[in-house]
């Protein structure tokens, strides 16, 4: 590399207008002069790797240039002269300062500043990057990667001149091919009897072989119509035949069940939600969530299932319905929810009723001919036994289901997953009715009962027992239900749990009271003895 550059002026001219409009960067920096140490504002231009400064941005001549090969640019402190208290120094210590560190021995370093940091660490990278010889590196690396292009495009060219090559061979063979099948089609056409013949044939041979197509022909039509009369009255005809019409009265029980819940969504659960809203609602929202619980979302989930049926229906008699129950079966756990609640929202929904005007907004809307003369109670009923369909309508499926049949096992699982969830359901509105039962017994007490507070106890019955006086015969003294000192028989209002019996009194007011001595006995360790002596 050149250790010297020689420029004249009309060259630094030259590259002091390029660095005015071309500069990597632009703009007014602080010069600190080596003869005074006094700073002046002047306007820099950095163009490649030569820094021009200039009086003013508007000069037309620079009033110094520096070259920047082989340089360095680091950032420096503010000099310790600033540190005063006053305001100038002050304003003088918000200065960004950076020096540019020449390679040349006896140059000494130029000292810059400016006052914006951001505006210091572009000048100060810029500077770091003005360098020749970066520049000739990195043509060097364009110089390579040209160079790896050119050889790609070559290679490609080879490539294609050989595919070019192959396609005309191709194609002078197709030809070749095509010569030799037309070649082979006029050999053929030579080699077919003459057709001549035909014409001059006997009439009583066209008679012939006329009358031998004909018995051919009804033969033909004589033995399929045995063969499908046979097939038509074969048991498994008939089993199919009965398959089918079970498929169809499913599609009708699934649109009629898809009515109903649209009838049920429509015409009672979205206009008792905007009556809700209304400014004197009837019932609150609440009590509409209560009583139709999930039904919107079971009347989306059985329009889906039923328009699968429908394109089911559309491709008969191809009647693929297991996947169909592959899809739906996921998701009819939301039955769970509303199984569980239904007689929980029967009871939310008579005590709406004792509202009169929730109870003559309901008869309105149960007027609707939609409805058909039906009642809520009616519409809130039906997806109970959605489930319990199903179950009897694969049973009679898998009934006339060969055991060859592709659907055989699909449906048999479709079966027995809806009879778990069935038992399932049975067992939960079980345990949610008994928690009902024993709550509702419990506040008729007044003084309440903790031990109905347990989920394991269970109701069994209830009703009203005569309570008799203790009696001892000899040394036993059989201890009746209630206190030992009862002197004259009472009617008592008594309950039998699995763990517990409760005997209560009914004061004149309808209200139950625990006895208070002997009011709840624990079956746990109680023995029963029948007396036969009525006396």
């Amino acid at each position: 590399m050149q250790k010297s550059v020689r420029y004249n002026e009309g060259h630094a001219l030259y590259l002091a207008l390029l660095a005015r409009k071309e500069g990597t960067k632009r703009g007014y920096l602080s010069k600190k002069t080596a003869e005074t140490n006094r700073w002046h504002e002047k306007w820099f231009a950095l163009y490649q790797n030569v820094l021009f400064y200039f009086e003013g941005e508007q000069s037309a001549r620079p009033a110094g240039m520096y070259m920047l090969e082989g340089c360095n640019c680091e950032r420096v402190p503010a000099p310790k002269g600033c540190a005063a208290g006053s305001a100038k120094d002050a304003a003088l210590d918000k200065q960004h300062y950076f020096t540019v560190l020449f390679g040349h021995e006896g140059q000494k370093p130029l000292e810059l500043r400016c006052e914006d940091e951001v505006d210091g660490d572009e000048w100060v990278e810029a500077i770091h990057q003005a360098s020749y010889s970066d520049i000739l590196i990195e043509r060097e690396v364009l110089m390579q990667k040209y160079i790896h292009l050119v050889q790609i495009v070559e290679t490609e060219k080879i490539a294609a001149n050989q595919l070019r090559h192959q396609l005309e061979d191709q194609d002078t063979e197709i030809e070749r091919l095509k010569s030799e099948i037309i070649a082979l089609n006029k050999t053929k056409e030579k080699m077919r009897p003459y057709q001549g013949n035909q014409e001059d044939e006997d009439p009583d041979i066209k008679k012939i072989k006329k009358v031998q197509s004909f018995m051919r022909g009804w033969l033909c039509r004589r033995k399929w119509k045995t063969i499908v009369q046979d097939y038509i009255c074969s048991p498994h005809a008939e089993s199919m035949r009965k398959r089918n019409q079970i498929v169809f009265n499913m599609v009708e029980a699934e649109s009629e069940y898809v009515h109903q819940l649209y009838v049920l969504v429509n015409c009672f659960l979205r206009p008792l939600r905007m009556a809700a809203s209304s400014k004197k609602p009837p019932i609150s929202h609440d009590d509409v969530s209560s009583i139709f619980l999930n039904s919107e979302t079971i009347m989306f989930l059985h329009e889906i299932f039923h328009q699968g049926l429908k394109a089911r229906i559309a491709n008969w008699p191809t009647l693929i319905l297991a996947d169909l129950f592959d899809i739906l079966l996921p998701m009819l756990n939301i039955y769970q929810e509303f199984v569980r609640n239904h007689q929980y929202s029967l009871q939310v929904l008579a005590n709406c009723k004792q509202n009169r005007d929730f109870d003559k907004l309901l008869k309105q809307y149960e007027a609707n001919p939609a409805c058909e003369g039906r009642m809520l109670e009616t519409f809130l009923t039906y997806p109970m036994f959605q489930i319990p369909r199903y179950i009897i309508t694969l049973h009679e499926l898998l009934a006339h289901t060969p055991h060859e049949h592709v659907e055989r096992k699909s449906l048999e699982f479709a079966k027995s997953k809806l009879e778990e969830l069935s038992r399932v359901m049975h067992d939960e509105v079980s345990d949610t009715e008994n928690i009902r039962k024993n709550l509702a017994i419990e506040r008729t007490i007044v003084e309440g009962c903790d031990i109905l507070l347990d989920t394991s106890q269970t109701f069994i019955r209830q009703g009203s027992l005569i309570q008799v006086p203790s009696v001892e015969r000899g040394k036993l003294s059989k201890v009746r239900l209630g206190s030992l000192s009862l002197k004259k028989e009472g009617e008592r209002q008594c309950f039998l749990f699995t763990k517990h019996f409760l005997i209560c009194t009914r004061s004149s007011g309808g209200k139950l009271h625990l006895l208070k001595t002997g009011g709840v006995l624990s079956l746990i360790e109680c023995t029963l003895i029948e007396e036969t002596d009525a006396s």
